[in-house]
């Protein structure tokens, strides 16, 4: 097939041209969550094996900053969609403000997540202390991660604000949004 050919077949991406954003960010987007599944999946099947653990566990946890966290979160992806509809309508400087506004969310999620992280060690909790905990700072710090990784990908894609590029980073902040909807109740309230 020659380039022209396959040109006119389209990228060769199939589903994935269909999606907001770039292609290639939708594979990476793919592998993650493929990732934070295994990691929840063990953190399900290390429940089962020792509930008494995970319960102690649990009952330490701070859930009410996990839960303002959560609602921080979801308030810098709404942020974020509405910065992705500004870029789309060409409107530059509304899309800058509306990702300032995610990251800014984003970096309150950080700094909220570092006091609960803060409070654990001051009581002595660590990666040592349980499976418990073992899995629950590998996995928190996992996702703290990919929210740093978030916020730098939506400061790179403020600096243009065209839609391609609002929309692949916008992807990407829903990803991290989605895996801390289904940690949160995993972690902090399924007993």
């Amino acid at each position: 097939m020659s380039a022209t050919e396959c040109e006119q077949e389209g990228s060769g991406w199939g589903i994935l041209e269909d999606l907001p954003g770039d292609p290639m960010i939708w594979v990476l987007i793919f592998s993650e969550l493929a990732a934070f599944g295994l990691f929840l999946g063990a953190f399900v099947v290390a429940r089962v094996i020792h509930p008494a653990v995970f319960a102690a566990g649990q009952a330490a946890l701070d859930s009410r900053l996990a839960g303002l966290n959560t609602v921080v979160l979801v308030t810098s992806g709404w942020a974020a969609a509405r910065g992705t509809n500004a870029a789309r309508a060409e409107e530059r400087p509304r899309s800058r403000g509306w990702l300032i506004g995610a990251m800014a969310l984003g970096s309150l999620f950080v700094a909220i997540k570092l006091v609960e992280y803060g409070g654990d060690i001051g009581r002595g909790i660590g990666l040592e202390t349980s499976t418990f905990f073992t899995l629950y700072f590998l996995l928190t710090g996992f996702h703290l991660l990919h929210v740093c990784l978030g916020i730098v990908i939506l400061a790179v894609v403020w600096r243009r604000a065209e839609p391609i590029g609002v929309e692949t980073g916008t992807a990407f902040w829903h990803m991290v949004d989605l895996v801390w909807i289904a940690m949160f109740p995993i972690l902090y309230l399924v007993r």
